[in-house]
């Protein structure tokens, strides 16, 4: 697999953090594939252009191998909530 260096702003980066530390993704790599892999599938859906059965093989075989959270909505929603909060300086 290549390997990609990106340069972030801290806040882009603390989101990343935050998704994988609460288990939503098993690393930062993990979370720019999965955004790579649905904004080409986006673009190919508005160009009309469908995708091979090994481009979907490709896709699910990606998906197992990031594995299944146990996080419910509720907790991933009250996570995002404690961020908004943190970043506006706010606390319940």
């Amino acid at each position: 697999m290549a390997t990609m260096t990106v340069s972030l702003p801290d806040q882009m980066k603390d989101w990343i953090e935050a998704l994988t530390q609460n288990g939503e993704y098993a690393s930062s790599s993990d979370y720019v594939r999965d955004l790579v892999r649905r904004d080409r599938a986006s673009r190919e859906v508005r160009r009309g252009q469908e995708m091979t059965l090994e481009d979907l093989r490709h896709l699910v075989a990606e998906a197992r191998a990031g594995g299944i959270s146990s996080r419910t909505v509720d907790d991933i929603f009250a996570d995002a909530k404690r961020i908004v909060q943190s970043r506006a300086g706010k606390s319940e």
